[in-house]
């Protein structure tokens, strides 16, 4: 069973699950409610995180992070997969499921129905932080004294 994507939109939804956390298990019964294994059941390990000087420059590594991966399959044979930032191993299963399930039938309505409420709650959320922010933003000026041209 070929799936036809394109690759953008499944990173898309895989950021979103990613970034779900708790909000993720408000969909729980409509996921699980289908027969799946666990090929790689939750673990968490560690990643290293990478950055570049000035955003495009040399890359060095910034620090390591916790993270937390799965796999599963369902009863056709479609594979999901997740990697979560954190420990929440129910999180980063269900992310798994939902990958798998939106690689079928299902995507048309799961994402109408899941992904884009999920995406436009964490579009509200980081808006609302960076109002938070610009609010106690301080603008600092030089001022010059006794200069006489």
């Amino acid at each position: 069973m070929k799936a036809d994507f394109v690759p953008n939109e499944r990173q898309r939804w895989m950021q979103v699950l990613a970034r779900a956390g708790d909000a993720l298990t408000e969909y729980e019964s409509r996921l699980a409610d289908r027969p799946y294994q666990c090929i790689r059941k939750p673990e968490t390990g560690m990643a290293m995180v990478r950055g570049r000087t000035g955003g495009t420059g040399q890359a060095f590594n910034l620090g390591e992070m916790t993270v937390t991966r799965c796999v599963v399959q369902l009863q056709d044979g479609r594979a999901g997969y997740s990697y979560i930032a954190g420990r929440n191993k129910r999180h980063a299963e269900l992310a798994a499921l939902a990958d798998a399930l939106l690689l079928g039938e299902e995507k048309t309505e799961l994402m109408q129905s899941m992904i884009e409420p999920l995406a436009r709650a964490q579009l509200k959320a980081r808006q609302d932080r960076e109002a938070e922010v610009a609010a106690s933003k301080v603008d600092f000026f030089t001022l010059l004294r006794g200069e006489n041209e």
